[in-house]
């Protein structure tokens, strides 16, 4: 696997997902300073950091929703630093936000049902049902109605029935229980054997690194570290130095 292939700008004509030099602000206040790094397909690379470190910014920045951003972003081999929100995701960006996005008016058949159809992409309804049960036993549940494991799981699903070249996740094991979080995991692993290369940015440091075929931890807007998640696990000088990020 390609996975460990990340040098500051390496990005090459193969890379689903190519960042180099990334830099954002909100305001006036200078957030990413300089961020480089590139996703292949099939990869599961995850961010992390404290709080504050700039990892959802990174991901707001890769998908336009940012207004002031330097650098290169390219997806498929394509620039898009000054594409608009919508156009990067018809390129093929999902994108599950923290809060998930449910719409609450709408049953969870309804919100699964939201993306455009893609020709020859993405997965079906029924594949979707079949990855996941319980959302077929709640498909006619108002989004209010679903469990908060159930919602995430919605949220994910659908944002795999368009197709993405790229899904980014902002931490979606996030409130969940300790059950829910390794069928969440296990949904993302499931997702990385049918190619889905995926961004995911994480509290639960530990799963994280488990699944991660690579990780950057970000401090201040900037790369601190970077590794194989086995790597960041294992290594105990790492461990200690950021016991406070990676509370294994």
């Amino acid at each position: 696997m390609s996975a460990y292939r990340h040098e500051a700008n390496s990005t090459t004509a193969e890379d689903v997902l190519g960042v180099e030099k990334l830099q954002a602000w909100y305001g006036e206040s200078h957030v990413l300073h300089g961020l480089s790094f590139s996703l292949r397909r099939g990869e599961v690379v995850a961010l992390l950091g404290r709080n504050g470190s700039g990892r959802t910014t990174t991901l707001r920045a890769i998908i336009g929703l940012i207004g002031r951003r330097q650098g290169s972003i390219r997806i498929g081999g394509r620039e898009t630093i000054r594409l608009a929100p919508h156009v990067i995701a018809r390129m093929g960006v999902g994108y599950c936000p923290e809060e998930r996005g449910i719409f609450a008016s709408l049953s969870c058949e309804e919100n699964l049902l939201l993306p455009p159809a893609q020709a020859g992409g993405g997965m079906s309804v029924d594949e979707i049902y079949a990855l996941l049960p319980n959302l077929a036993e709640r498909r006619h549940t108002p989004g209010t109605r679903l469990s908060g494991g159930e919602q995430q799981m919605l949220a994910i699903a659908r944002a795999t029935m368009s197709d993405p070249k790229v899904l980014i996740l902002d931490e979606p094991s996030i409130g969940l229980s300790p059950l829910v979080v390794q069928q969440m995991f296990s949904l993302i692993e499931t997702l990385r054997r049918q190619g889905v290369t995926i961004l995911l940015v994480e509290q639960n440091i530990h799963q994280a690194l488990k699944i991660a075929d690579y990780a950057f931890v970000l401090k201040t807007g900037e790369i601190a570290m970077q590794g194989t998640g086995a790597d960041l696990i294992a290594d105990p000088e790492i461990q200690k130095a950021y016991m406070g990020v990676l509370e294994l």
